[in-house]
């Protein structure tokens, strides 16, 4: 039997509960919610985000708001997390059997089939898609059909369809051929303008997480006020994707990439003239003056700038919920932004430990400041630019914190990051939307799961072997 089902909200590291009483983060929620069910869809090398409870917190949705019943009743609230977590998985027990979304199916079944039960448009939905008919004289609909993949494949990495020689010589060789032969023409067309050059599919890949804006570029294809020049970004990008190089090296590499045209090609270099971070102080793309000057900004705490590397690399989008890791003690609110307050503390928690290895970053300033020249590290940059803004501002560490680990420095946030699962999770989650069209369904986790733990351990990181994977699964060969 096959089945259609539609993705659930983006399901990522960390999580975040709410109950009454006060709007209380609860780290535990969604690893005791993935030792209750830990074959779901939500708990292959991830977590649900705080969406799966609730709408935004602490309002819950449905399934949060059948669930807060069975939570230790007439316990004082607000539970300690060793309180909730003991009693979270009795209450999920509790409420397996309901149709918490009115839609037809039970919230564990949900659960097991990696759909929401707090949402009704997001069900399983049996196709009946290979139960017979009559056969399709073109592809195997069913199953995997090399004829089809290699169709696709040319199409996806070189820009082109297959000729008709091509597709009655490929349909002429065994089994075995067939996958070869695609082997060799991914390895030819991962060469191609259509895949590296400028504006090809890498750098369509890297666009969300470069965010351009034309009127600011400098160098090449200048805007009216140019302030940096983020072809470098797509430069150290695309490096990292191509040729077996290390992909965790967009996020840690201190060097940067020059890009040279007809053909297109990629230089690693000690230094560009359009790139001024010290050597000691880099982390890839994360510290290029594009980033720092356009992420950072005027910000004393660049939130900014951490939330946008946390989502373009590790795949968490805080403004989602997602990648909850709260700290003790935090939000601190070091500089009056009104972050303790209860609608916004929850985030928050995460987000100022997540920021504050950015502390000595420097991005803009007017006028221009002689002791924190635009896009390099300053030390005590704070106190040098922002003594004033509140009376504790000095007093915010470099030191911070990711996935709830102590890191020093940028640099190590970096590197704690690029070694992740979400890291893994979100590079091949790119190429998965690239080339099968959507991020992965339930119905494809298992063949996503195995696709990016054998490119974070078995490939170390190489996108190059890692596609030579992908190319095999059913998801993208099945017609």
């Amino acid at each position: 039997m096959a089945w259609l089902l539609r993705p659930v909200t983006p399901l990522l590291l960390g999580a975040a509960v709410f109950l009454s009483g006060g709007a209380l983060a609860k780290p535990p929620a969604g690893g005791v919610f993935c030792s209750t069910y830990p074959s779901s869809p939500a708990c292959t090398g991830q977590q649900p985000s705080c969406n799966y409870c609730h709408i935004a917190p602490p309002q819950r949705n449905v399934f949060g708001a059948g669930l807060e019943p069975h939570l230790a009743p007439g316990a004082a609230r607000p539970l300690s997390d060793t309180d909730f977590a003991y009693a979270l998985p009795t209450a999920l027990k509790a409420v397996e059997a309901e149709d918490a979304d009115g839609d037809g199916v039970s919230n564990l079944v949900e659960i097991q089939r990696g759909t929401f039960p707090g949402d009704a448009t997001s069900v399983p939905v049996d196709t009946g898609r290979c139960q017979g008919g009559e056969n399709n004289p073109q592809y195997d609909v069913c199953r995997y059909d090399a004829r089809f993949a290699y169709k696709r494949l040319l199409l996806d990495f070189c820009g082109v369809p297959p000729t008709y020689a091509q597709l009655k010589e490929f349909n002429a060789l065994s089994a075995a051929d067939q996958l070869a032969r695609m082997d060799a023409e991914l390895d030819r067309c991962t060469q191609s303008e259509f895949w590296r050059g400028k504006n090809g599919q890498l750098w369509k890949l890297a666009h969300p997480k470069v965010r351009p804006v034309g009127s600011l570029k400098e160098g090449e294809d200048p805007g009216v006020i140019a302030l940096a020049d983020y072809y470098d970004d797509y430069a150290l990008y695309t490096y990292a994707q191509i040729d077996d190089h290390d992909a965790r090296e967009v996020m840690t590499a201190k060097y940067y990439v020059r890009r040279e045209t007809n053909p297109t090609r990629y230089t690693a270099v000690p230094s560009l003239p359009t790139q001024a971070m010290d050597e000691v102080h880099r982390a890839g793309n994360i510290t290029s003056r594009w980033s720092l000057l356009y992420f950072v900004m005027f910000s004393a705490l660049p939130r900014n700038a951490a939330s946008q590397a946390y989502r373009a690399y590790l795949g968490l989008d805080i403004a989602k919920q997602e990648g909850l890791f709260s700290v003790p003690g935090e939000p601190r609110d070091y500089d009056n932004a009104g972050v303790t307050s209860p609608g916004c503390a929850a985030c928050h928690a995460t987000l100022d430990p997540l920021s504050y290895p950015f502390r000595n970053y420097e991005g803009l300033s007017f006028p221009i400041n002689p002791d924190a020249p635009w896009g390099t590290y300053v030390p005590n940059r704070i106190e040098k630019r922002f003594p004033n803004v509140t009376p504790i501002i000095s007093q915010m560490p470099e030191t911070g914190y990711l996935f709830g680990q102590k890191v020093n420095s940028l640099v190590e946030w970096a590197e704690v990051g690029a070694n992740s699962d979400a890291f893994a999770i979100a590079a091949v989650t790119d190429y998965w939307k690239l080339l099968v069209g959507h991020p992965p369904t339930p119905e494809e986790n298992a063949e996503f799961v195995a696709t990016w733990k054998r490119f974070k351990g078995t490939h170390e990181f190489r996108v190059q072997r890692m596609l030579h994977d992908l190319i095999r699964t059913e998801a993208y060969g099945a017609p």
